[in-house]
């Protein structure tokens, strides 16, 4: 438990201040207070919903904004996830009741023959931070398997991620198979993994690479803001 938390009432807190105060808990890593505050702000009459994008997405945002700019590194990143993960399973089965809108819907997976997953993982923390439903396909995902999880789900995104230079081609791969099943303009491709680069991305006619977790929020953001006409 943080050092101040002895020292805070939650019951005293304005809402602002509690909202403000689940953004730090939750960016400092700090699950158990963050699901006290969420527990708080729902007694409080605030629907999961408003719970989820003023408290637990607001905080995730400023932590994207600080891995992003080296300020935090993955380990932090991580716990502060772990944190809204704790506070979203709490609003998850009310959400789920109350049908409340999600920003958007990404399937993400690492490519076939490559089993790294901690990138990939991030980013798919990350973007539930940021108020996505996704759907995580893990690992050593063919072309079949992205492309069954793209009929089942109609997502946004596709998320392709290689950590290995043998693993990259396997991206066009994919693409090409959702040429070939006339699926390629129904999702938005997003790359990335430590040896791609913009210039490889262009080449496999993806249609954007995310150097990092925070850069694959900002992207998504946009994209759907753009598809909104917003």
């Amino acid at each position: 438990m943080s050092d101040d938390q002895n020292e805070i009432n939650l019951a005293e807190l304005s809402l602002p201040d509690l909202l403000q105060q689940m953004g730090y808990d939750l960016y400092d890593g700090f699950a158990a207070e963050v699901e006290a505050e969420v527990h708080e702000a729902l007694r409080r009459g605030m629907s999961a919903y408003e719970v989820m994008t003023q408290g637990l997405v607001a905080g995730m945002d400023v932590v994207g904004v600080d891995f992003r700019d080296g300020i935090l590194f993955v380990p932090e990143v991580l716990m502060a996830a772990k944190a809204m993960k704790a506070g979203m399973a709490i609003l998850q089965p009310i959400l789920a009741d109350t049908g409340a809108p999600k920003v958007g819907k990404m399937v993400i997976g690492t490519v076939k023959g490559d089993i790294h997953d901690i990138g990939k993982n991030l980013v798919a923390m990350m973007m539930e931070g940021a108020g996505f439903e996704v759907i995580n396909l893990g690992v050593n995902c063919d072309a079949e398997k992205y492309l069954n999880a793209i009929r089942e789900h109609h997502p946004d995104f596709l998320g392709m991620s290689a950590l290995l230079t043998t693993t990259m081609p396997y991206m066009k791969v994919v693409i090409q198979a959702l040429k070939d099943q006339n699926l390629r303009d129904k999702v938005t491709v997003l790359v990335g993994g430590a040896p791609l680069n913009a210039e490889f991305a262009e080449d496999i006619e993806a249609d954007h690479y995310c150097r990092d977790a925070a850069v694959t929020v900002e992207t998504a953001k946009k994209v759907i803001a753009i598809k909104k006409g917003l």
